[in-house]
């Protein structure tokens, strides 16, 4: 499921894509608009599937993360930190598995 919502913080949108047992799996960046938003949805849903899209990445600490980027190069979702690499894998292909038929649904302030 994507859960949108505008921060209290900055009033921009953000959205997440949260796995079946509730758990954060992509976090999306700030967009001034709920429309901006809902673009990002559908580029995370529409390049997912695309594993060429997924940028790997080890933090300086030595955990795992990744960023899905759109075909202009934008990232459109970010990935939390993992402590070993196929607990990365795992968070990827939830991505993959999830996003394309996942329902939106807004949050509330």
């Amino acid at each position: 499921m994507f859960e949108l919502f505008q921060s209290e913080n900055n009033d921009k949108y953000y959205f997440h894509l949260k796995a079946k047992n509730s758990q954060i799996i992509l976090a999306s960046q700030g967009y001034a608009d709920k429309a901006g938003a809902k673009n990002g949805i559908e580029s995370v849903k529409t390049n997912c599937a695309d594993d060429t899209k997924f940028e790997r990445k080890t933090a300086a600490n030595g955990k795992f993360h990744f960023n899905l980027k759109a075909a202009n190069g934008q990232i459109v979702g970010t990935s939390q930190m993992y402590a070993s690499e196929s607990g990365m894998e795992n968070g990827i292909e939830s991505v993959k598995t999830n996003a394309p038929s996942a329902e939106v649904k807004e949050k509330e302030a």
